[in-house]
């Protein structure tokens, strides 16, 4: 196996020529860190208009870098939604980077960031902080916080990422496809009829590597 340097990470390479997962990056160990990388992967890379405006929001009118990536699942914390965005991130990037060519050199770098980087806009100012008796060793009880979730806006899981990405820039047809199919047979939509998830499969491929990434990130590098 070889290594290359690419963005300051090392890439180890087999040699068949493709990325290992030993390249990804380490979980970022704080939400700081983790917001810092994020920001930096965003201006680097997303560079259509509206863009500034999207991060401002992130940034200065929503949760985002402070939400958890979910109530009690992965990355039930403070700062997980940006550490589950990262991980997608790096995942999907591998992901395309291994693909043949035919599929990689349609697919931008500026649309892996959208999908990875926004596919869970969806959560931001979506869960709140809330408090329960808990009973302790002792016998005495005291209150403990947890994630619950307070929807304001209830507009589904991936189309509602498409919406609220779309008040900001503009996504091509295949990264609407990605992020609205994102959560793949786990979507709620899905309880009757698989047909139009396999249809986005079909002719996106962008979509399904976006699910896959998020699937990767949720059970190879999020759970403990």
């Amino acid at each position: 196996m070889s290594k290359i340097n690419d963005e300051k990470v090392d890439v180890i390479i087999d040699k068949k020529g493709l990325i290992s997962a030993d390249s990804l990056p380490a979980k970022p160990d704080n939400p700081r860190f983790a917001k810092e990388q994020y920001i930096a992967i965003f201006k680097a890379e997303i560079k259509r208009p509206g863009a500034d405006a999207m991060l401002d929001y992130l940034e200065n009118k929503s949760d985002f870098f402070d939400a958890p990536a979910s109530t009690r699942f992965h990355l039930a914390e403070k700062g997980g939604l940006v550490m589950h965005s990262l991980n997608v991130y790096h995942r999907l990037k591998m992901l395309v980077a291994n693909e043949k060519a035919i599929i990689k050199n349609n697919i931008s770098q500026e649309s892996i960031a959208i999908c990875a980087l926004l596919h869970d806009i969806c959560k931001a100012n979506y869960y709140t902080v809330s408090h329960r008796n808990v009973k302790q060793i002792d016998g005495s009880w005291t209150k403990e916080p947890y994630y619950t979730v307070d929807e304001k806006f209830p507009f589904g899981h991936g189309e509602k990422s498409v919406f609220m990405i779309s008040q900001f820039i503009k996504l091509s047809g295949d990264e609407a496809l990605a992020i609205n199919w994102h959560m793949g047979a786990y979507d709620e939509r899905l309880a009757r009829s698989f047909t139009k998830l396999g249809q986005a499969f079909e002719k996106c491929p962008l979509a399904v590597l976006t699910h896959i990434a998020d699937m990767q990130a949720t059970y190879l590098d999020e759970i403990e």
